[in-house]
């Protein structure tokens, strides 16, 4: 099982979607030829984020190893990437039977009606998964692992239910969509949080800037892709040592800008792919269970936070925020980990956390930032733990390079969710397992409560 996960994952979200959604669509009644379709253009939304993060994170990343070496930087934990926790999360028999498990979960969920989402997006498992893994690699213990990742589905289902009015009035043309990823939802409460504190800080709520009202009051700086551009450039000046160095590196630093500024283009007219080719499983995949199930009305589909990282305000923070997080990296007391090859995850911060700041792009930063700096401290915290399970994993050409302490990887590893229920089935054993329990019982209690009532 572990050889067929570790063959699966290999050939990546852009085989592996076509071919889950062109088999999904046709058993749920789609024709064949645009169950085909909407995979394929899935597919092809998937090579095109691809191709773009990768294209960000090739320019930026000896840009930024720059920096550290000219001013000699210190941080002992290297990033990893999203990859390297794949490769984790199916290294084990937790990655082997997360799906059949999951699914299971869900279908009970809605059965007992503590949830209303239909979690289809199953490329993302990975990421219950990746906890079950690094529990499993700390205790030993198959049936610990699955507890934890079991926990983390349960919580992640119940705050996609409690944030998707708000996503699905937010965004347009996702109606009966909700993200039941844990990585987005961990940064719920950090947004549901500060934003409550600004409100009540005189002056700050009339502050409502949002993406296009920064086009209105700046123009051609409140472009994207024009602050991309200036992102880039400055981060390309940063790693020079002298006034001679920049003018020598002209060309190379205004090349790094316009490939900042053709990500912030081009990332959202990708993310259209996917919503032309998720659109139609979503629909049907709603109507075939409702019809099925004849009290499970008002069902919202959970699909990948892919289908609205292209929004303005995040592509803006986003940018915005890399510069900043890098210097903050650096200077935290404490922290250890500098993020490089996790940038490009950064945009997925922000799904569910717009909803809530109403695209106010101020709040949105101060937000992100929050949660970021956090983040630095949780994957600082479980590098240790992340590191000794790639050594046990035995991942083909994931390694922490020579020189290094420790890897980690900023995209999973410093979400809120992640970092808790580890430590709380780890460290604290029976007391903390006891307590993951009530609070995913809680919140499930509390979601069952908001089901009755919607009815």
């Amino acid at each position: 099982m572990k050889e067929v996960f570790t063959y699966v994952i290999g050939l990546g979200a852009a085989v592996m979607m076509p071919v889950i959604f062109t088999v999904l669509g046709t058993l749920i009644g789609i024709k064949f030829s645009k169950a085909l379709k909407s995979g394929l253009l899935v597919g092809v939304g998937f090579v095109g984020l691809g191709v773009v993060t990768a294209l960000l994170t090739s320019n930026l990343g000896p840009a930024l190893k720059g920096m550290t070496d000219l001013y000699h930087l210190n941080l002992p934990f290297f990033d990893l990437g999203w990859p390297a926790a794949a490769a984790v999360a199916y290294s084990c028999a937790v990655g082997a039977f997360i799906i059949p498990v999951c699914l299971g979960v869900n279908v009970l969920m809605l059965v007992t009606g503590t949830t209303r989402t239909v979690n289809i997006d199953l490329w993302n498992y990975w990421h219950f998964a990746f906890l079950g893994a690094m529990v499993f690699f700390a205790t030993g213990s198959l049936a610990w692992a699955f507890y934890a990742a079991i926990v983390l589905y349960v919580i992640t289902l119940c705050m996609a239910d409690f944030t998707a009015r708000g996503f699905q009035s937010y965004y347009k043309d996702m109606d009966g969509i909700s993200i039941p990823q844990p990585f987005c939802q961990s940064f719920t409460p950090f947004a549901v949080a500060i934003c409550w504190v600004l409100d009540r800080i005189p002056g700050f709520s009339k502050i409502d800037i949002d993406a296009e009202g920064m086009k209105k009051r700046f123009g051609l700086l409140g472009e994207p892709l024009f602050l991309g551009l200036l992102i880039g450039c400055g981060i390309g000046a940063l790693k020079c040592d002298s006034w001679k160095a920049v003018v020598d590196s002209i060309p190379s630093i205004l090349k790094l800008g316009v490939t900042v500024g053709a990500v912030m283009e081009l990332i959202p007219r990708i993310t259209a792919l996917f919503i032309e080719g998720l659109k139609p499983i979503c629909e049907q995949t709603r109507s075939f269970v409702e019809k099925r199930f004849s009290g499970l009305k008002g069902l919202s589909i959970g699909m990948s936070p892919a289908l609205v990282i292209g929004h303005p305000t995040t592509l803006v923070v986003s940018i915005l925020l890399i510069p900043v997080i890098l210097f903050l990296s650096v200077f935290l007391p404490g922290n250890k980990f500098l993020p490089l090859a996790s940038l490009a995850g950064m945009f997925y911060l922000f799904p569910c956390v717009l909803p809530i700041t109403k695209g106010n792009v101020p709040k949105t930063f101060i937000v992100g930032l929050a949660a970021l700096v956090c983040g630095l401290f949780f994957v600082t915290n479980l590098t240790p733990a992340f590191t000794k399970a790639i050594a046990a994993a035995n991942c083909d050409g994931i390694a922490v390079p020579e020189g290094f302490e420790g890897g980690a990887a900023l995209d999973f590893a410093s979400a809120l969710w992640c970092w808790s229920i580890y430590h709380l089935t780890v460290t604290l054993k029976w007391i903390g397992a006891a307590l993951a329990g009530l609070l995913a019982v809680g919140m499930c209690a509390v979601n069952f409560v908001r089901i009755r009532r919607a009815k």
